[in-house]
């Protein structure tokens, strides 16, 4: 089902153009995007869009019929494309709910301007198919991209005063940590094949300025910061802003890939002690065994879909600014027709790295325990094409931004070892992510 605005009830038509001059060398996304537009940003590549021309709902539960129903949407666009590659006419961007459970929703910018890996950049502009000659959809690529950049060279000010504050007392959090330690372990000792093995707990800080938070400066931080993550800002009123170090999944082709986190390490700036740390990390058989529940469910879910699925041997260590993890890529090649990726993203959402598994025990514990909403923390955030490519992040490292406000998240996995006290100081490490690039002097 797709919701559109007043005005727009003839049917929608996407025209993809390549960039050919000499803005197409040097240009920005993130400055095509500016302040309001949808970001999903690898590096220089990626995605960058400007208004809703329509809306797409993601249905909750089965995969396939949520697979389905994203297609139709995005079906019922007429595509007029002179490039051709996966992120190319229309697109939808956005972030689903945690909760599995809950339907999603995606917007499909009226303008996306997109990079691919080998440099190729170009302008989809989506309207109505009876968009008068001097409507801007007829514009050329580039001077579509010119206008956008000339519509937003003013930056927004930074609040000058901020309060932030935890939801939950940390106290009373680490306590309920505590107790879903010793139900993990109570569940050890009795032993069984479906025994609860590990439970992700959250925790909410709210920060409150006196002024509306800049998100194009705030992305702008976050990728001086992060350069190696996906840097995201999903279209809406409440967008979430953040940049993942987790890959859930990609679908580009026939290639199929994954890059699960699970396991973590405070990080300290310095190199002898950061060295220390991390091989500490690899030693650990605690981070080791959450990082292997992890593995295994996602290349267990994936391998059904594909004609080969390969993983790497070890673990190695993912280094953030502020944390490392322990990551492993998967890959592989999809059977053919190849999986939708919205159906790869229902089936492996949500992973044991950011639930707990078992999958529906964990939730279970979640609800009653965590006491909070999480919204869209820690569900998928990512885009989707019309022919089912797509790429997609564990929307960690992340806040909801409504004006002066913002809601930041982190979790940490809880085992049988756990100690609560290193597991709050873990939600700590993690939520300075976001934390130093909102909260500036």
């Amino acid at each position: 089902m797709t919701s559109r605005p007043p005005g727009t009830l003839d049917r929608l038509v996407a025209r993809t153009r390549p960039l050919v001059g000499p803005l197409r060398r040097d240009l920005d996304l993130l400055s095509v995007a500016a302040g309001e537009g949808a970001v999903w940003l690898r590096g220089r590549e990626g995605l960058a869009g400007r208004g809703v021309a329509a809306w797409v709902d993601v249905p909750a539960g089965d995969p396939e019929g949520a697979a389905a129903s994203v297609a139709a949407t995005l079906g019922s666009i007429e595509v007029d494309d002179a490039v051709g590659l996966p992120g190319t006419g229309p697109v939808a961007l956005g972030a689903l709910p945690f909760d599995p459970r809950r339907s999603g929703r995606l917007g499909v910018p009226d303008v996306i301007v997109g990079r691919a890996p080998d440099g190729t950049t170009w302008v989809t502009t989506i309207a109505p198919a009876r968009a008068g000659v001097d409507h801007p959809v007829h514009e050329d690529a580039d001077a579509v991209v010119e206008r956008l950049l000339v519509a937003d060279r003013a930056a927004d000010p930074d609040p000058a005063t901020f309060r932030v504050a935890a939801v939950r007392p940390p106290d009373e959090w680490a306590g309920t940590v505590a107790e879903v330690r010793d139900r993990l372990r109570a569940e050890r000792d009795e032993g069984g094949a479906d025994r609860l093995r590990k439970v992700v707990l959250a925790r909410e800080v709210v920060v409150e300025a006196d002024a509306p938070l800049p998100v194009s400066t705030l992305l702008a931080r976050l990728r001086h910061a992060y350069p190696a993550c996906m840097l995201f800002r999903t279209p809406g009123d409440r967008p979430l802003v953040g940049a993942s170090p987790e890959l859930l999944v990609a679908r580009l082709g026939e290639v199929v890939t994954a890059h699960p986190l699970a396991g973590t390490a405070p990080r300290s700036g310095d190199p002898t002690t950061d060295a220390r740390l991390a091989a500490e990390l690899i030693a650990s058989t605690k981070d080791q065994e959450e990082h292997r529940i992890t593995i295994d469910m996602v290349h267990d879910t994936l391998l059904p879909w594909c004609s080969y699925l390969d993983e790497e041997a070890e673990p190695s260590v993912v280094a953030m600014a502020n944390v490392s993890h322990l990551g492993t890529r998967v890959e592989g090649r999809l059977l053919r027709p190849p999986a939708h990726v919205i159906e790869l993203v229902r089936a492996l959402h949500p992973t044991p790295a950011v639930g707990g598994s078992p999958r529906d025990e964990a939730l279970d514990v979640i609800a009653e325990l965590e006491g909070m909403d999480r919204g869209r923390y820690a569900g998928p955030v990512g885009w989707v094409d019309a022919a089912g490519n797509g790429e997609w992040a564990v929307g960690i490292r992340c806040a909801e931004i409504a004006g002066p406000r913002a809601r930041l998240f982190a979790g940490v996995g809880v085992l049988p070892d756990s100690d609560p006290a290193a597991e709050l100081a873990e939600t700590r490490a993690k939520l300075q992510a976001l934390l130093s690039a909102i909260v500036r002097p």
